[in-house]
This record gives structure tokens, sequence and C-alpha cells, in this order.
């Protein structure tokens, strides 16, 4: 009788060990949805994009499940801090005041900034031209760090709680002008509502880095590491990429 019960001590111990250690490979994925084509909502109600199917895969190749959850852009990184979700997959360019707050990955993508103004218009993107006029862009985004640091002196610049509200302000004339995300700018281009505008000049900055942000010493980084290694190697990357934009953002 003691063996028995034993057994079904041990047998217990067991099945709690596996249902604790299933409970932590179950990993919450915190995203904006109102970043499309990189994270948005759709008619369901679920997030989808680019930064899901990448996160999703990442996942898949460290065989854990996961779940999405969304958060205001301001809010995003003091809501990974406070544990709602375990790491952001949200197009966030890495930058060294960022890097004081969290970790990140190798970056999974690099973004460009770019301006876009409406087609009937002679919009040049150097200092003396952008003089006098509205420019917008997201709050807390490389675009409005780089218009504050560059621009501040000579345009008005109005911040945007998301890049949405800042197109509804350029389609119904209160910009100007929208500097943000080249590839963001490429999918709102190809919609109905983007149908008026265009790019204005080059890129002002080419090299803005994406990464995936986890709590400052976490070991999910190295096994994040290691599965976007394995999705860009195996061509799950590339699928990914071709289902988005007709070029490489890698």
């Amino acid at each position: 009788m003691k063996n028995y019960k034993k057994i079904l001590l041990a047998a217990a111990a067991t099945l709690a060990f596996a249902l604790d250690a299933s409970a932590a490979d179950k990993l919450r994925i915190g995203t904006e949805g109102a970043y499309p084509p990189f994270n948005g909502i759709d008619a369901s109600g679920q997030a989808v994009g680019f930064d899901l199917d990448i996160g999703k895969a990442l996942c898949a190749k460290m065989k854990t499940e996961c779940e999405v959850v969304t958060s205001d852009w301001d809010g995003i990184i003091p809501a990974l801090n406070a544990k709602k979700f375990d790491f952001i997959v949200a197009s966030m360019s890495i930058t060294d005041e960022r890097k004081q707050a969290v970790d990140f990955t190798d970056p999974y993508y690099t973004n460009k900034l770019q301006f876009v103004a409406p087609k009937s218009v002679d919009f040049k993107t150097d200092k003396d031209s952008l003089k006098g006029k509205v420019i917008g862009a997201q709050r807390a985004t490389i675009a409005g760090t780089w218009l504050e640091d560059n621009m501040a002196d000579v345009v008005t610049i109005k911040l945007y709680d998301t890049q949405e509200n800042a197109y509804l302000d350029l389609s119904s004339g209160r910009l100007d002008g929208v500097l943000a995300d080249k590839f963001v700018q490429y999918d709102w281009l190809k919609s109905d509502a983007g149908k008026e505008f265009e790019f204005k000049g080059e890129p002002v900055f080419d090299n803005d880095k994406i990464g995936i942000a986890v709590r400052k010493g976490d070991p999910l980084r190295e096994r994040l590491n290691a599965a976007l290694k394995e999705i860009v190697a195996d061509g799950t990357y590339k699928k990914i990429n071709d289902k988005y934009f007709p070029f490489s953002i890698y």
C-alpha cells in the first residue's frame, strides 16, 4: 500500500510539474495593433500583420504556444516590464534610450524614413523648402524624434497617438506631409485613402534597425535570436516577407 501511495504521489507530482512547465511555455506576444501592414486588427478583431506572422513563426521554432496581447504604443514598454506580455513584436526601433528599459534581439528588419505628401504639390524635402510647413508623425517613434532633432526650427511638428490618425489629418489637409516608416507608407499609398499621395524625396534615414523587445536580462532573448536565425535559414522569413512586400526588408 505504501508503495502504491508513493507511485500515486510521484504521478501527481509529475503531472503538476508538466502542467507548470506547460504554463511556463505559453508566451504572450505584445503588439500595438494599429500599424498596418506590420500589425493591425482585422474584421474579426484578431491582431494580424507582418509582425504577428514573424512572432508566431518564432514561437513555432521555439515549440511554444503563444497568444497575442495588444497595447497602446505609448504604454507598450511599461506593459512589458509589468509582465502583461513576454516580448514585443511591434516594429520597434532599437534605440539607446529604449535599451535602458528593455533588451533587444538581433534586428528582424531594417527600416527607412521617407516623406509622403499630395501628388498635386511640389514638395521638396530640404530644410529651406520645408520651412513653414506642418509635418505629422506618430508620437514616440524614430520619425517623430528625427523631426524634433532636425526640423523643429523650421516646421510645425504634429505628433499623433497612431499612424492612422496622422494619415487622417494629411487626407483632410491639416498636414502638408507625413514622415514615417517607408514600408508603412508604401502600404498606405496602395490603399484608396492614399491614392492621391506619393513619396517625396529620398529617405532621410535608412538604417533604422527593428528588433523584438524583452525584459532586461531575460534569457528569452537568446531563444528568440536562435529562432530568428532558423526562420531566415529555412525560408520561412522570405515567405512572410513576400506575403507583404515585393522586395526584401530584412
